[in-house]
């Protein structure tokens, strides 16, 4: 099947949303660290899975532009053009839903920069050249395990070990130009007897034991449904249920809770915010490391500044680090340097994943 990069392409097969720049950037926001299965397929559109379907997105002006594939379509002949000759049916309402529900489309975002800025200065002094950054809303499996395979990593390779695990463990869903495309395992495929051992073969070092260890603590307890129902239990609670499983810490927890659980407070927190916290703020904290008290003081600070959606104020932050180095602002600038970056809240180092700007 072919890959549709433009409503130019198949225009029956595309649908829009009204969508400004200002609340949504996605070759911001897709290459941010966030989530780790978007591809550029073509310059300015973005292919990759949600909700067990194969998407290719594409801004133009205020609209965002989206076409799904369905997987009878890889079966079907194509017309000229390389339109399926019959393309599944599906249900706009409730692709809009789904698109929507992702990006959180709902939260009036450019309020929020307005807000921000007016509360802190170093926010305002960089929110203008980059526009449009939201927290995603991520499946809770998806995301909890994508995190857990961050730690001391960065970008590129992330989205290298995410898609073997997808093929070796997911569903097919449908090729594209001779591309594979898979879907995130369940629960129960990352819970096999040879599990940590398949991981240890596709390069997943020592994180294979804690993805096949939380895998199994999940199954064995909470439950996929229970994972996802902590989206209503309180921000302390969740982080509390998170890093009890194997592998997670206070900054994947925190991401997680970010990403997928509704806890727009969670700040993701590591040695490089740390050192922004006292360096750029002013933040006293005692002690001449990342303690899990200064963690806790540093999350309230920026809880104080930013207000109830902090951790959503701090991913346009570190969207700014991200292009740290470019000359030029974000407004100009395509992803570039993003696969070399870090994933959202995580790592020390600049060649980890970290938190904001520096």
């Amino acid at each position: 099947m072919k890959l549709r990069d433009a409503p130019s392409a198949c225009p029956s097969l595309w649908r829009c949303l009204p969508c400004p720049p200002a609340e949504l950037r996605l070759d911001l926001v897709l290459s941010s660290g966030q989530s780790f299965r978007w591809w550029e397929s073509s310059p300015g559109a973005w292919t990759g899975v949600l909700g067990g379907r194969v998407w290719t997105l594409r801004q133009d002006g205020d609209r965002l532009w989206y076409t799904v594939y369905g997987e009878e379509d890889e079966h079907e002949e194509e017309q000229q053009g390389g339109c399926p000759a019959k393309a599944a049916k599906l249900d706009a309402a409730e692709t809009d839903r789904i698109l929507r529900d992702y990006f959180q489309l709902d939260v009036g975002l450019s309020a929020l920069y307005r807000a921000w800025g007016a509360a802190d200065p170093l926010f305002r002094k960089v929110a203008n050249d980059f526009p449009g950054v939201r927290v995603l809303r991520q499946d809770p499996v998806e995301c909890l395990f994508s995190f857990i395979c961050t730690s001391n990593n960065h970008i590129f390779r992330i989205t290298a070990m995410i898609e073997r695990l997808c093929q070796a463990f997911g569903r097919r869903l449908c090729c594209l130009d001779s591309r594979p495309f898979h879907a995130f395992p369940s629960l129960s495929a990352l819970t096999g007897a040879d599990a940590e051992a398949r991981l240890r073969a596709l390069g997943f070092g020592y994180r294979a034991k804690f993805v096949s260890g939380s895998a199994r603590a999940i199954a064995e307890g909470l439950g996929t449904e229970g994972l996802c129902q902590l989206r209503t239990e309180p921000y302390a609670e969740a982080r509390r249920v998170l890093c009890a499983l194997p592998g997670v810490g206070a900054k994947v927890a925190d991401c997680v809770c970010l990403l997928s659980l509704d806890k727009a407070e969670a700040v993701p927190v590591d040695t490089h915010v740390w050192h922004i916290a006292r360096q750029r703020y002013g933040v006293a904290l005692g002690g001449k490391s990342l303690t899990p008290r200064a963690y806790q003081e540093i999350g309230d600070f920026f809880r104080g500044l930013w207000g109830p959606r902090a951790g959503w104020a701090q991913a346009v932050l570190f969207c700014a680090d991200l292009h740290k180095g470019q000359n030029q602002p974000a407004a100009s600038i395509g992803p570039g340097r993003a696969d070399a970056g870090r994933a959202m809240g995580m790592g020390p180092s600049r060649d980890t994943p970290g938190g904001t700007v520096t």
